[in-house]
Formats: structure tokens, sequence, C-alpha cells
């Protein structure tokens, strides 16, 4: 059985195609790590996700406490992205954020976890942050 970290992306997916990509890369459980789990994308938003996810066998976590605030995400589409990295890594030293650090490492140990956000491209996103402090824990 695999372990580790994918990140991914929800952006331009429906939610069919997503979990079938998910199953085909043999996701055990999703870690959502949007601040607030709600989308105007159909089948996105928290419970409908977890139903989704729960009905073809995978889990569903959703870590607030990793989320990125909106005042800190077009720094990642900046030309310069270093200082909404550091930012949100410093953000992630925070007992909330720690709390769910110290469960997504766990949940890494039980099978191969998809960090969830919207963006795309992980070069935009602050979940490179995330599952960067996750692997440096161990």
């Amino acid at each position: 059985m695999r372990h580790g970290f994918i990140s991914f992306g929800y952006e331009g997916w429906n939610i069919n195609e997503f979990v079938d990509d998910l199953r085909t890369q043999n996701v055990a459980v999703v870690a959502d790590v949007r601040l607030n789990a709600v989308s105007r994308r159909r089948g996105f938003s928290k419970t409908a996700l977890r139903e989704a996810l729960e009905a073809v066998g995978m889990g569903y976590v959703h870590l607030r406490g990793l989320g990125n605030p909106p005042d800190n995400r077009a720094g990642f589409h900046a030309d310069d992205p270093e200082p909404a990295r550091a930012r949100f890594a410093e953000r992630l030293r925070a007992t909330e954020a720690q709390a769910g650090l110290r469960e997504l490492a766990a949940l890494g140990g039980t099978g191969v976890v998809a960090v969830l956000c919207v963006e795309q491209d992980p070069a935009h996103c602050h979940r490179t942050v995330v599952i960067d402090a996750v692997r440096q824990l161990s």
C-alpha cells in the first residue's frame, strides 16, 4: 500500500471526474485545507464532497486550521509569491494549525492523502506549504 501526500486542486473538474481521478491514484482520504469548505462549483462544498467520497470508500476531513486567509491568497499569484508563503508558514505556528498538521501527518501514515484546495496549480496554492510543513514533522 502506498502512503503519503498528493496535492490536488479541483479547479476545472466536475465532481465525477474528480472522484474517478482520485480513485486511480489510490487516494484513501481527502484532506480539505480550505479555510471555508464551500464552493460555487457543484459537488465541492463540504457535505456534498464528503458524501461523494464516502460513496466510493474514501474518507474526508476538513482541516480548517490549515486554510489560507483571504487577505493572503492573491500573494500566491504574485510575481514573487515568497512573502505570501512566508506569511502562511507563520500562520502554521498557531495552535489550531499545529493540531491540523499533526492530524494530516497521521493520515499520511494510513495511505495516500490528497491535500485539497480549489487552485489547480500547486505553485499558486498554500497546500504546497502545508505539505512541506507536514513533511518537516517527520
